[in-house]
């Protein structure tokens, strides 16, 4: 397992949550950020802390639901450092949403937050990073959401599930130029964003937690990531399960 020294490493929804915390714990390697979200005084707070722990930091605000805005962040990274060796997009929500509830422009709205967020970024890269001698690594921060339709989450996890199915075709495709593809699944993770939702969070950890668990995947490149071990479990076990059986224990679940 390599540590992550001497990287550019490109965190997208790096103002907070898990990807503010990945940008933490790989600051003392000496490496080079290109950090962006849409909040530019909490984005610009964490840049501040990365310089003072040792690593430079380029820090753009911009908004992922933008296909342009995202090439010109990549186009940014690779004027400042020259290239990209690992970028982590971390870009997404979860809300509580209802099925006898939602519209037809929540549930878009959700993919577009989860699914074409990742596109935005993805499409770029690909060409970056194909252009590299040693191509790079894109990693994903997905859930354990997108291995099954989970109660009160059915739009996030739809949208999860199709980042997963493009990424697992990507690293097909790609590997044979050098660029490897990490999707990682976490659980629930105590987030700000989430805090007061109002869904029930069994086996939940912390941010700084998960994000452990991200910068060992980014480390060590698997395919496939999944955290923490007890929600990975259950939801591995519910996959093998009858349907009418998983379907009264995801019931269960949900009702908290």
């Amino acid at each position: 397992m390599a540590r992550i020294t001497g990287r550019t490493v490109l965190i997208v929804g790096a103002s907070s949550g898990i990807g503010a915390e990945v940008a933490r714990q790989l600051a003392d390697g000496g490496n080079r950020f290109v950090l962006t979200a849409r909040r530019a005084p909490e984005l610009a707070s964490v840049a501040k802390e990365i310089r003072a722990a040792g690593s430079a930091s380029l820090d753009i605000a911009a908004d992922a639901l933008d296909p342009r805005a995202a090439a010109e962040v990549v186009a940014a990274a690779v004027a400042e450092y020259g290239s990209l060796d690992v970028a982590l997009l971390n870009a997404g929500q979860g809300p509580d949403m209802s099925m006898d509830r939602v519209s037809v422009a929540d549930v878009s709205r959700i993919m577009a937050l989860n699914y074409d967020v990742v596109v935005n970024y993805l499409v770029p890269l690909i060409e970056q990073m194909g252009s590299q001698r040693d191509g790079g690594l894109i990693a994903h921060t997905n859930s354990l959401a997108g291995l099954m339709g989970i109660p009160r989450q059915g739009p996030y996890s739809a949208a999860k599930a199709a980042v997963r199915t493009l990424i697992d075709t990507a690293r097909v495709e790609l590997a044979p130029r050098g660029i490897r593809f990490t999707s990682v699944h976490p659980g629930f993770v105590a987030t700000d964003r989430i805090s007061g939702d109002g869904l029930p969070k069994p086996f939940q950890i912390s941010q700084e937690r998960a994000a452990r668990y991200v910068v060992r995947a980014l480390e060590r490149e698997p395919a496939q990531a999944y955290f923490p071990w007890p929600t990975a479990a259950l939801v591995r076990t519910l996959r093998t399960l009858p349907t009418p059986v998983s379907s009264f224990v995801l019931r269960k679940l949900a009702s908290g």
